[in-house]
């Protein structure tokens, strides 16, 4: 009896938060409209030495000690790799019928470069890795789910790395630019959206300018690193990459857009920034920040040049184009994929004197999660990560009235769980803090939509708990618990309620009749 009224209370929680999607209907949306989940294969792959894969600089990075908060690294992560390469030998646990389960109709993920050109373009293509993504692709059209495929999530063959530099050297572009080609390829007649590259502007930031990420360039007083200049390097890193992207871009549209069908973009770690003070200076510094963080990209792929205000803070630290870069990045994009979490504030500090709060880049803004002791939004386990529901709506308004509304897909949207254990303990399940995130972020989508935003997807992440990049495995965002000693999926409170959203608002009358019946027994 007391299993059945525990059943029962968490049956009754499950409603009440159904009822509050009253207000929120997947049919605001249109048919078309993509919702989906996200993934990346460093953080759920595994297998990181099989299949004539080799080494990325994430492998090399996580196996150097204190580097990752628990001390813990990819290396089997959610053994996703297995689950498609022994699919034909009976293998249960497919994560696609997960997806398939809670009714999506896309699935971000990325493809490993390491896995498709272990020495990038001085090697082999890798028939194996050929093979695995095209099974995974193959698996996920079968349930009617279309894959939405990044090139590049953070991680790059170390090979590239220790032979040149990777991103601090130009040889990158043409590296890059034939590994997209091999995939295009590939798999381009079953793919028909493509991310060059996830979240560039975060590769940057932290890879060489605070060095927080591999390969851990930086300098005082950004961070301390064994080498590295972070007046100088960053801006070369993002001058490769954009020309990088611009490369790639350049390849699909020339000879594979047309056949193919497709279309290609960019996604960009995009948070929204309040002015700390009602003050013209720290309004100044909001458009600063957005600067230094989003347009510092998004900027050049599409007007051909760096943002005013950057040009105007940093001068000649800012490569130029040349007439060759202007022509590739004259091939411009499809769309712009958004990956939004959280919002803060943001205080001048060319007029002011900052301290006490975190100096964004090189930017003169300070950021923080407080104004007089009072957070922007409810804290949440990841640092620095608020819940602030009115950020969806400013920063999709931003980006829609600075790039004339080009088509935007948001690429990443979630919630993280502290955790320090595999169990699947009651408070793990039972989410409620993820889905009254979810629909509060989802509910100003709505309201950027209703603006005319030419939005066109929504994609969670993240389909399972992962591997958290340098928290390991201490933060969770997955719809789904994973357990990685066992590697059992269990869904969450969160991902029923998403289920139930994307089925619509009619099934909350049928709930509600079930749970008056409910009653009626117990």
């Amino acid at each position: 009896m007391e299993e059945k009224k525990t059943w029962m209370l968490a049956f009754c929680l499950f409603l009440q938060l159904l009822c509050s999607v009253s207000g929120l209907d997947r049919g605001e949306f249109p048919s078309s409209f993509l919702f989906g989940t996200s993934t990346s294969s460093y953080q759920i792959e595994g297998a990181y030495l099989e299949g004539n894969k080799s080494l990325s600089n994430w492998d090399v990075f996580t196996h150097i000690p204190g580097h990752i908060k628990d001390d813990s690294d990819g290396d089997i992560a959610d053994d996703h790799y297995h689950l498609y390469m022994l699919l034909q030998c009976g293998f249960k646990q497919e994560d696609i019928e997960l997806m398939h389960q809670l009714g999506v109709n896309a699935y971000r993920f990325s493809i490993s470069w390491s896995r498709i050109l272990p020495r990038g373009r001085f090697g082999k293509v890798n028939s194996v890795g050929i093979t695995f993504y095209n099974r995974l692709i193959d698996a996920l059209l079968l349930k009617g789910i279309q894959p939405f495929v990044t090139l590049n999530h953070y991680d790059v063959p170390q090979d590239l790395e220790d032979q040149y530099g990777a991103w601090l050297n130009p040889q990158i572009q043409k590296d890059f630019g034939h590994y997209a080609d091999v995939c295009f390829k590939a798999f381009g007649k079953k793919v028909k959206y493509w991310s060059t590259l996830n979240e560039p502007n975060v590769v940057v930031i932290l890879g060489f300018i605070t060095g927080e990420y591999p390969p851990q360039h930086c300098s005082k007083p950004y961070g301390d690193c064994l080498s590295g200049d972070s007046n100088i390097e960053p801006y070369i890193a993002a001058h490769n990459i954009i020309l990088a992207h611009a490369t790639a871009v350049e390849i699909y549209k020339k000879k594979y857009q047309v056949k193919q069908g497709g279309s290609i973009g960019i996604a960009i770690s995009a948070r929204w920034y309040e002015p700390l003070r009602d003050i013209p200076a720290d309004c100044l510094a909001v458009q600063r920040a957005l600067a230094f963080d989003i347009a510092w990209f998004l900027d050049p792929v599409i007007f051909g040049e760096y943002p005013p205000e950057m040009r105007q803070v940093l001068s000649l630290r800012l490569p130029t184009f040349s007439s060759e870069d202007r022509r590739k990045l004259q091939h411009k994009l499809d769309f712009i994929g958004i990956n939004h979490y959280t919002s803060k504030y943001v205080k001048d500090c060319i007029f002011s004197p900052c301290e006490g709060g975190k100096t964004e880049s090189t930017a003169f803004v300070m950021s923080t999660g407080e104004r007089n002791g009072i957070p922007i939004g409810t804290p949440t386990s990841m640092p620095d990560n608020y819940v602030f529901p009115d950020g969806m709506e400013k920063i999709i308004m931003y980006i829609m009235q600075r790039y004339n509304n080009i088509p935007m897909f948001i690429t990443e949207n979630g919630y993280a769980q502290g955790s320090t254990s595999n169990d699947p303990t009651t408070d793990m399940l039972n989410d409620t803090s993820r889905v009254e995130y979810l629909h509060g972020y989802l509910t100003s989508l709505t309201r950027a939509v209703r603006q005319g935003a030419d939005v066109r997807g929504y994609f969670i992440w993240s389909l399972l708990d992962n591997f958290e990049w340098l928290y390991g495995y201490t933060q969770r965002f997955g719809l789904y618990h994973v357990n990685f000693e066992t590697q059992e999926r269990t869904p969450r409170l969160s991902a029923k309620w998403f289920k139930e959203f994307l089925e619509g608002p009619e099934v909350i009358e049928r709930m509600n009749r079930d749970l008056e019946c409910l009653r009626s027994i117990y």
